[in-house]
């Protein structure tokens, strides 16, 4: 269970450090809402960064905890793993990137771990049964 614990909780830390930084360069910029769509714009990456992981994260952590409470395989917790720094790669990939309009390396090996182990763990939980 501690790996489940420690993938939630950077997991949780993903979305609330990235909703922090939203909300700093929001008043550093002075934009209080929404954004200009502009895929070089810092904060348009940030925002976006923090929107896709809002996305994924809660049913990440979901599936970790009910994963790891069931006395996980090793490939299982890989998979928490390999999910957590996923969601980090490819937030990277997004803040890093000189523009969104372009395929970025991060992004998609982010976005791939994000799916297949996302997929794993919903196989496994469906396996503890």
């Amino acid at each position: 269970m501690t790996i489940a614990i420690i993938c939630t909780a950077l997991l949780g830390a993903l979305v609330f450090g990235l909703g922090f930084v939203v909300s700093w360069m929001r008043g550093r910029t002075g934009v209080n809402f929404g954004y200009t769509p502009n895929p070089t714009d810092r904060l348009y990456k940030w925002v976006r960064a923090h929107g896709n992981t809002t996305e994924y994260a809660p049913m990440l952590a979901v599936l970790i905890l009910l994963v790891g409470s069931r006395e996980p395989s090793t490939w299982a917790l890989w998979m928490m793993g390999i999910a957590t720094a996923s969601r980090y790669l490819h937030t990277l990939g997004l803040i890093l990137a000189p523009s969104l309009d372009r395929p970025e390396p991060l992004r998609f090996l982010g976005a791939l771990g994000t799916y297949l182990c996302g997929l794993g763990l919903c196989a496994s939980a469906y396996l503890t049964l």
